[in-house]
């Protein structure tokens, strides 16, 4: 019986983590194949920051062709200097409600440790993908399965 999946990824996330760690960007292209193997894909969703520039916009395009809706927040660069925009309330809810079995979490924030043993107490199955020097140990501790992010799913691998 092939299962159904809900995938969310928390772009900025992976993008910082995976050029921390590794120099190199994340290839959604191979994540995609990988996680949707033996998976009908109920929604997939990449939670972004809204620049506004081109090569962003190219980007975006990308996603979308792969299969991902995008969703924009506008960036907003305090007073101070620091800047504001993360996605982890809308990505909560498109968790919470989603009536997928399966859910993939691309993020390594610890903030959705308790997002995922909670859904997990619902039945639902929750993979975590992260580069995994840089994902918060509670979260993946919390995880059905832990998936690290490594050379396989980066570009230029």
């Amino acid at each position: 019986m092939t299962r159904n999946v809900t995938i969310l990824a928390d772009v900025q996330n992976v993008y910082y983590t995976t050029r921390q760690a590794f120099g190199k960007g994340f290839d959604y292209n191979k994540f995609w194949a990988q996680v949707t193997m033996n998976r009908q894909v109920e929604s997939a969703f990449a939670y972004a920051i809204d620049r506004g520039d081109e090569k962003q916009k190219q980007f975006q395009n990308i996603l979308r062709a792969i299969g991902f809706q995008v969703k924009l927040k506008p960036y907003i660069q305090r007073a101070d200097g620091s800047a504001k925009g993360d996605w982890d309330v809308g990505i909560t809810i498109d968790a919470m409600t989603s009536e997928s079995d399966d859910i993939v979490l691309v993020s390594g924030d610890g903030d959705f440790d308790l997002l995922v043993k909670h859904l997990k107490s619902k039945g639902k199955h929750v993979d975590v993908y992260g580069v995994e020097s840089l994902t918060a140990r509670s979260l993946m501790l919390e995880a059905s399965e832990f998936v690290p992010i490594n050379d396989s799913l980066l570009l230029g691998a």
